[in-house]
């Protein structure tokens, strides 16, 4: 009945689709299987994508490959470019989305996937054979056979979800949990754990009166996450509103903590540090009198709108009652309560780099069983689990992305080698070199890894080729391009800088903070003639490395710097334990996370510099 697959993706949510449409580009035969066909790519919590360093991560996908970027834009109702007031380092691309027309254009995608085929049913265990992979097992017996397994189960695995007293199975409202995969895996030695995620209740948006928000409109010149030609960017946009708790709203909640799940000890996992529950917000910060609440539409052409903010597993009267007293909300009539959700996962330090189990071959985890929470985080392990995967059958070198390429990079390493004990979420001050992680050049930056692996275009790769060449062409005329005092000075008092007393080329303008390429364009009719030639995206990307070259280029000196520990390799099997004078915590770390390279080691948690001292000794013997 199947042929045996090259690669079976368990679970299609973002990480699932990722993975299969990643593994079958690269020519794996894929299996995906789903417990509902109906729910592939569901966005289970907000309709929305990108925000602070997610932004960056789905333009790295993008960069590589993958698919988010492009279903993102093609779903998308509203842009904003988050941070243009910081450096380019903080811009944060954010979109909200249609949340039906997501995975349906998700659903197309993967159809239109050559080598995905599909299989709607739950998955209950794996074939293991002397530690090694060998294929998966269903509901109802049946056994496929498979090379490699990607396990992206999200908040599946012995899912349980939580409504004040009330508590049922269940992976997300109205399905079903998943049983069988984790006591599998803790059988076989993995080691196991709980974590919380939650959700908003939905409103029937006729309900509610906007005049009393704060009206929340998208960029006036929207962009978007895919460097490929195959989107455009928004014409039409919908609208989104801003409104606030206060005493009132507060004090009605705090009359249901009594029978919240949260306060009294049925919920075990560990929540969201950097997205909690409304009412953990107020027990948390009782000296605020108000938290921001968004409003947001599900789509295009429905009434449901998503209340972000008001997370909560409260009881559904109690939320009923609160909601109602929230300005706007006076009469709002609730599509469907909030809930809180437990759910299983596994710690990612019993992972390699490359997302593969260290305890079973061919085996690998993304997404949340991994410990992470977002969408933009479980779509990356996804694309990262899935082309190694189809790299590994197909015998070919692992791919590996740093903590300098990308963001990727930094939340895969700081998984394996910190571990996690709550929902983990990526944030740019977790890239210690995010000047050069930035969202305008993950193109730059992973476009040639991508194509190298047989995932981005060749016309992908084109086209970052000639935006570098058509880049590095500009600052060079820019460099080359002088200013005469009488030429500029009345422009340069206009906007309060210094006066020149001689020429002046446009590079070194540019680096005053004052001025960028708008404020030359007005100086002068040529240069606006000339830098009206170039596209958006290159003008920007020449501003950028002229204004922070000095800045880009320290941070590649530090990355330069540690490459040399990053290229010392250890051995799988180097044997910790049999030396004396390491510490004992470090051995314990270090034959437990078993890292690949000395750099790696040196991010383990407890590894101590004179640690690293003795294991350079023993490998140079």
């Amino acid at each position: 009945m199947f042929p045996i697959y090259d690669v079976i993706v368990v679970g299609a949510g973002h990480a699932g689709c990722e993975a299969a449409h990643a593994a079958a580009s690269m020519g794996s035969k894929v299996l995906l299987c789903t417990m509902n066909m109906n729910t592939i790519a569901q966005m289970s919590c907000n309709p929305a994508m990108g925000g602070v360093a997610k932004g960056q991560i789905v333009r790295e996908i993008d960069a590589l490959g993958g698919k988010s970027g492009i279903i993102s834009d093609k779903s998308m109702i509203q842009f904003r470019m988050l941070n243009r007031s910081k450096g380019p380092a903080m811009w944060s691309p954010r979109s909200q989305n249609d949340r039906m027309k997501f995975a349906e254009e998700w659903r197309l995608a993967l159809e239109n996937t050559p080598n995905v085929d599909f299989w709607q049913e739950m998955i209950t265990g794996l074939l293991v054979k002397n530690g090694e992979l060998k294929g998966v097992r269903t509901s109802i017996g049946l056994e496929i056979q498979g090379k490699s397994v990607v396990l992206t189960n999200g908040t599946f695995l012995n899912g349980l979800i939580h409504i004040g007293e009330k508590q049922f199975g269940g992976g997300r409202t109205g399905e079903a949990a998943a049983r069988g995969i984790t006591e599998q895996l803790v059988e076989l030695g993995f080691e196991s754990g709980r974590m919380k995620t939650g959700t908003p209740p939905r409103v029937d948006g006729r309900s509610l009166d906007y005049s009393k928000m704060e009206v929340q409109h998208g960029d006036e010149n929207p962009e978007k996450f895919s460097y490929s030609d195959t989107t455009t960017t928004l014409k039409d946009q919908k609208t989104c509103w801003i409104t606030y708790t206060n005493k009132e709203v507060h004090s009605s909640l705090e009359e249901g903590f009594d029978r919240s799940p949260m306060f009294n000890g049925r919920i075990q996992g560990l929540g969201p540090r950097y997205c909690p529950s409304i009412e953990d917000k107020i027990n948390r910060f009782a000296e605020r009198d108000r938290h921001q609440i968004f409003v947001e539409p599900e789509g295009w052409n429905t009434v449901e709108m998503y209340i972000n903010g008001f997370s909560t597993s409260l009881p559904e009267d109690v939320q009923f009652k609160a909601l109602r007293k929230i300005a706007g909300f006076e009469n709002a009539k609730m599509f469907r309560p909030g809930y809180a959700i437990e759910y299983d996962y596994f710690p990612p330090t019993q992972l390699k780099l490359t997302l593969e189990t260290q305890l079973i071959e061919n085996l690998y985890f993304a997404g949340q069983i991994n410990g992470t929470t977002g969408y933009e985080e479980a779509a990356s392990q996804g694309l990262v689990a899935g082309i190694n995967a189809s790299l590994k059958v197909q015998e070919r070198d692992p791919f590996l992305l740093k903590r300098s390429d990308a963001y990727i990079g930094v939340l895969i390493d700081d998984l394996i080698n910190k571990g996690t004990e709550e929902p983990y979420r990526m944030f740019t001050s977790r890239a210690e070199f995010r000047l050069l992680l930035r969202q305008d050049n993950a193109d730059l930056r992973l476009t040639q890894k991508g194509h190298n692996i047989g995932l981005a275009s060749d016309e992908r790769l084109a086209k970052m080729n000639h935006k570098r060449e058509e880049t590095a062409k500009l600052i060079n005329d820019l460099k080359q391009k002088k200013f005469s005092p009488e030429s500029i000075n009345d422009g340069l008092e206009e906007i309060g800088s210094a006066v020149i007393k001689e020429k002046i080329s446009a590079e070194k303008l540019l680096k005053r903070p004052q001025i960028g390429l708008q404020n030359l364009k007005t100086f002068n009719s040529e240069i606006e003639a000339y830098l009206s030639k170039y596209p958006t995206e290159v003008l920007e990307q020449a501003e950028i490395q002229i204004k922070y070259d000095s800045y880009i280029e320290k941070e590649q000196q530090m990355v330069e710097k540690l490459s040399n520990m990053e290229n010392f390799k250890i051995p799988l099997k180097f044997d910790y334990i049999g030396i004396p004078a390491l510490s004992a915590e470090g051995k314990q770390k270090l034959n437990k996370i078993r890292p690949e390279t000395m750099g790696q080691a040196s991010r383990i948690s407890g590894v101590t510099p004179a640690d690293l001292s003795i294991i350079t000794v023993y490998l140079g013997r």
